[in-house]
């Protein structure tokens, strides 16, 4: 989506899902928050083609959710990182991953531990004003006038 569509979507949602809203994505922008920081490390994580992964780093990287950074001059390498609006994805991710372990599971699963304690987590999204969860009150989506 280029800018002026983008300007034409009211919707958030659409324009989030337009960056983010691919498998891979995703996936990278997770294995980012994990720790994995380079091109080998992603693609050995994810089993990815090298052309795809290149193709969603540059473009996360042009959305400003990641930041790549120079670790070596010789031979040139390079690590991407989370910016601050690649690391305020990572709830969504937490969340999505609950629903697919709630809704989708079987078999073994992966679980998100708090890294400190060891204690698995479970997500919820609060409203800040009212402190209800999402989901328990109805919503209602108003479109700009």
């Amino acid at each position: 989506m280029d800018t002026e569509e983008e300007n034409l979507c009211t919707c958030p949602v659409d324009r989030a899902l337009t960056l983010v809203g691919d498998r891979w994505s995703m996936l990278v922008l997770r294995d980012l928050d994990r720790g994995l920081t380079r091109y080998d490390q992603l693609r050995t994580s994810l089993g990815i083609a090298p052309n795809i992964l290149a193709s969603r780093l540059a473009a996360l990287t042009q959305a400003g959710l990641l930041e790549k950074r120079q670790y070596s001059a010789r031979p040139p390498r390079f690590e991407y990182v989370l910016t601050d609006s690649g690391r305020d994805f990572i709830p969504a991710l937490a969340v999505l991953g609950a629903w697919g372990r709630k809704h989708r599971g079987g078999g073994t699963l992966s679980r998100l531990i708090d890294a400190e304690t060891g204690v698995e987590i479970e997500p919820v999204v609060i409203d800040a004003v009212s402190g209800a969860p999402i989901g328990t009150r109805p919503l209602a989506l108003v479109m700009p006038e």
